[in-house]
């Protein structure tokens, strides 16, 4: 298993167009035969702040993910909408879902 949470900061006036955007993105990913599940998350205390959280079967799975045509959709429309770069830290799951081992 291999998850990917990513944190953005996006500009207040673009905050309402990243989220459908994203929300297009995370659908498609859905579809993905290799993704287990993609969350969606804003700030409750800044709603220019989301939070990314992507689990893949495998790290392949992934880099599958971002060769997709939905994901340079979403990549190429939400980058200047962006207050910061944003920051995507991978990891390895040692405890996961229902508390079995990944």
């Amino acid at each position: 298993m291999y998850v990917v949470c990513v944190t953005v900061h996006v500009k207040p006036e673009f905050a309402k167009r990243f989220l459908e955007a994203t929300l297009d993105n995370a659908r498609h990913s859905r579809l993905e035969p290799g993704n287990l599940r993609f969350d969606v998350l804003r700030r409750e205390d800044d709603a220019n702040r989301f939070f990314l959280y992507e689990v893949y079967r495998e790290k392949e799975d992934f880099a599958r993910h971002q060769e997709t045509g939905h994901y340079a959709r979403w990549r190429d429309a939400v980058n200047p909408w962006m207050a910061e770069t944003r920051v995507g830290l991978k990891h390895v799951p040692e405890f996961y879902g229902d508390g079995g081992a990944a």
